[in-house]
């Protein structure tokens, strides 16, 4: 059986506005220009804190698995390394227990996800059933600890953010694609739907989800879906698996989504966000905003065409902050450990005051030195994923097709 334990219970017209340009990433400025964000009273919120864990150090979705690498230990390795972390912003997520992961999973699906661990097997009707033990989401050892200590993750920063105002950093719980009864895309247990029902358990009314990883936030979306306490906005590629998440579909009015063309660059990106996310954004006016900020859309990933460099992420980051008083970030996709790594290294760093241009320190080179990988890329990598943590930027033209999705997104 499963350990048992309790968890709370409890689930717009958008029109558009002008937003301001956002600043450079490499700028070194906390997320509104100041030491620190002040709250409604005036008093400063507390430090960001950053939730992670040992778990994810030598857990591995199989070594041809595109999860085979580290990412959560790499980006803690990095800031520890940098001087940016330290113990007290810094903590491990708890595993949350099968009674908070059913506030949104099916019991039945949680049990096989336990049984499948402790077996190590699981039988074909079940496979069939919750999607486990298939390619994308294969039996491995802490296949149910590892995502459930993600979800618990997720739970913490809700509980941390309803204590007041501030920020907290969760790279591990971006897992956006699991379903309520079956496994889907590498996320077995959807951490981000569980921080937003404790959210809203814990009565907050507007809760913003701003999803930016190359795959349509498609379990996020679903899960809310005509539930007018949550907006979703995801930006996407095109025509590329899940294959949801069109510039039409608004899950009954409480999603927008940007698909945007192979190839999206730099200044793409930062047109839909200034003219479409952030009036979005300001316009629903969120007490709270979870942002999914996979890096699988940067140029050097293996599972996306998009051509970002990590600024544009930094830069999106940083533009969101200021949209809602609590802010939760967590990761996402990311499947080239040097760019993921460096990406949500970076994302720690602005949220936390420091400049994510800033040069390796030789104990952070050796990190990134010590990395591995088994596609071709990793075997003879560029000299820039050791000695940078910021890529060379990737401007380019905004297409056609990228103005048409921001037309229609905000009709």
């Amino acid at each position: 059986m499963i350990p048992p334990d309790a968890s709370p219970d409890g689930r717009s017209a958008v029109r558009a506005a002008t937003a301001a340009p956002q600043a450079r990433a490499c700028e070194g400025k906390r997320p509104d220009g100041r030491a620190r964000r002040l709250r409604a009273d005036g008093k400063p919120s507390p430090p960001p804190v950053f939730i992670g864990g040992e778990i994810y150090r030598h857990s591995s979705y199989g070594t041809r698995h595109p999860l085979s690498i580290p990412r959560v230990s790499t980006a803690i390795d990095l800031c520890r390394a940098m001087g940016w972390l330290d113990g007290a912003v810094y903590c491990d997520g708890p595993m949350a227990s099968a009674a908070e992961l059913a506030r949104f999973h099916d019991p039945a699906f949680i049990d096989a996800v336990w049984a499948a661990e402790a077996a190590q097997r699981v039988d074909p009707v079940t496979s069939a059933r919750f999607n486990l033990g298939r390619i994308d989401n294969p039996i491995f050892p802490e296949m149910y600890r590892r995502p459930a200590t993600s979800a618990g993750a997720a739970l913490l920063a809700a509980d941390r953010l309803a204590e007041g105002p501030g920020v907290v950093y969760s790279p591990a719980s971006g897992t956006h694609h699991a379903r309520r009864d079956r496994a889907s895309g590498f996320c077995y247990f959807n951490a981000p739907v569980l921080g937003i029902l404790r959210l809203l358990d814990h009565g907050f009314r507007r809760v913003l989800y701003v999803d930016i990883d190359a795959h349509h936030g498609d379990g996020v979306e679903e899960a809310f879906a005509g539930d007018g306490r949550v907006l979703t906005i995801s930006v996407h590629e095109a025509n590329r698996w899940p294959f949801t998440g069109t510039v039409e579909d608004r899950a009954g009015g409480t999603a927008r989504n940007l698909p945007v063309p192979q190839g999206f660059n730099d200044t793409e990106m930062a047109y839909v966000m200034e003219n479409a996310v952030l009036p979005l954004g300001r316009t629903f006016a969120p007490e709270v905003l979870v942002i999914q900020s996979g890096a699988d859309a940067l140029a050097e990933d293996p599972l996306s065409r998009l051509e970002l460099s990590n600024h544009a992420l930094w830069d999106a980051v940083r533009g969101l902050i200021p949209l809602a008083p609590r802010v939760l970030v967590v990761g996402g996709g990311g499947y080239n450990p040097w760019t993921v790594g460096r990406c949500w290294a970076g994302i720690w760093a602005i949220l936390s005051g420091h400049d994510p241009c800033e040069a390796p320190t030789p104990e952070a080179e050796d990190v990134l030195r010590a990395l591995t990988w088994h596609r071709a890329a990793g075997r003879n990598p560029p000299d820039h994923w050791f000695t940078t943590f910021a890529d060379t930027p990737r401007p380019g033209p905004v297409r056609d097709a990228v103005r048409a999705v921001v037309e229609e997104v905000l009709r």
